[in-house]
């Protein structure tokens, strides 16, 4: 007989269930390494000294309609294989996008790479479906911890990359470098074949579809959509163009540059495991009001500065304050929204990364037009609108909380 195997009353999970789950987090760690792909290897194409913002905001963009795609190939597969078959062809795919990366290097034209960045994007976007609707049997038990978890193994898949390509920069080739990282997709495949996921857990109905539905398009859901659309946005844009920006505005080398973005991604992730300590002990709108006054604080500092020590304090400030408002969005998501699964997570994640690609994408008409120092007008603006919604969602939520009281 198959099938998953049974989770006990007690909440424990079985041998099954663990290795599942832990497989799963993995493959939040391939993703992020493919999504982070695009911010680390602008240097190597030599595009800090040549300068074509329209092309790089294009590669964004094609990263972008890769994920979308992915959603309906994603659905498709799922409807006939099994998980672990998503998670195999995901990785397949994103090892044929990066060698195709590896062939299409400059002095090929840019449109050849941005076809492997699609293929990368859409890979990508499969692999967080899968890993999402794997951690179904962790998801259970809690919600926030669980999200938390995958966003820290994303986390240190982009701070990996980073430090790789960082130290690498000087000793390989740009084929070299992209048949490097085709590998690490490439091994992950006959790793997958093996592990064993769990179906997804099947969630009962306790509300006719249509009461989901109107709750699904209530202020609240669209709320958190756009949250994590901008507050991707924000992140994505540094993160996709810090290094091209760092090299032209204060004299950055390449690989120092690297290593700073590496630095970003070190301080969110690092800030995102002590937002959950803090969560417990200060008090939300403080802890908002601070993180949102440091993001600010950072990108004014960055858009003001000409040295590599300003630009240093300006990342941190910039890291750590973002670092906040994730679990800050995962705890209220959970609280809000208790009937749903990861796969609705997925589809919000998902809209978020897209917000997170197409912000960078404008990006470049921007800097094409007003020049690179328009890099931190979005991630500012961007700070501005999403301290705005999570007032606006407090409010919705005490507003919500209040009319279900009332007799």
């Amino acid at each position: 007989m198959t099938g998953a195997a049974p989770v006990d009353t007690l909440g424990e999970l079985t041998p099954q269930h663990s290795s599942s789950a832990r497989a799963a987090l993995t493959v939040f760690l391939l993703s992020g390494m493919l999504m982070s792909l695009l911010g680390t290897v602008l240097p190597a194409w030599e595009y800090h000294l040549r300068g074509d913002p329209i092309e790089i905001g294009h590669y964004f963009l094609a990263m972008a309609a890769g994920i979308i795609c992915s959603a309906r190939i994603g659905e498709w597969i799922l409807r006939r294989r099994p998980v672990r078959f998503l998670v195999v062809f995901g990785s397949g795919l994103a090892s044929a996008g990066l060698v195709e990366l590896a062939v299409a290097s400059p002095p090929v034209d840019w449109g050849w790479r941005a076809l492997g960045v699609f293929l990368i994007g859409t890979a990508a976007g499969i692999l967080n479906s899968a890993a999402f609707r794997s951690i179904s049997s962790i998801y259970e038990r809690d919600p926030a911890a669980t999200v938390n978890m995958a966003g820290v193994m994303f986390g240190l898949g982009c701070f990996g990359t980073a430090l790789l390509v960082a130290g690498i920069f000087y000793v390989y080739t740009v084929t070299s470098l992209f048949l490097l990282l085709a590998l690490f997709p490439a091994f992950a495949v006959p790793l997958y074949r093996r592990a064993r996921f769990v179906p997804p857990v099947a969630y009962p109905l306790e509300r006719s579809p249509r009461e989901i539905w109107t709750e699904v398009r209530s202020p609240g859901a669209v709320m958190f959509t756009l949250l994590l659309f901008f507050q991707f946005g924000n992140e994505w844009s540094l993160a996709g163009w810090l290094t091209i920006y760092l090299v032209q505005t204060v004299g950055a080398s390449p690989d120092n540059a690297l290593l700073m973005l590496a630095g970003f991604w070190a301080s969110l992730l690092l800030g995102r495991v002590a937002a959950q300590m803090l969560l417990k002990r200060v008090s939300h709108a403080r802890l908002l009001f601070a993180s949102a006054a440091a993001a600010l604080l950072g990108c004014l500092i960055m858009e003001f500065t000409n040295n590599l020590f300003g630009a240093g304090v300006a990342i941190f400030l910039m890291g750590g304050g973002y670092s906040v408002i994730y679990p800050l969005v995962v705890e209220k998501i959970g609280h809000r929204f208790p009937h749903y699964h990861p796969g609705f997570y997925n589809g919000i994640f998902s809209i978020g990364l897209i917000g997170g690609l197409i912000a960078p994408g404008i990006l470049g008409l921007l800097t094409h037009w007003y020049g690179i120092r328009a890099v931190m007008a979005v991630p500012t603006l961007g700070t501005i609108t999403v301290f705005v919604l999570i007032v606006l969602l407090w409010i919705e939520t005490k507003m919500t909380t209040v009319a279900v009281r009332r007799p």
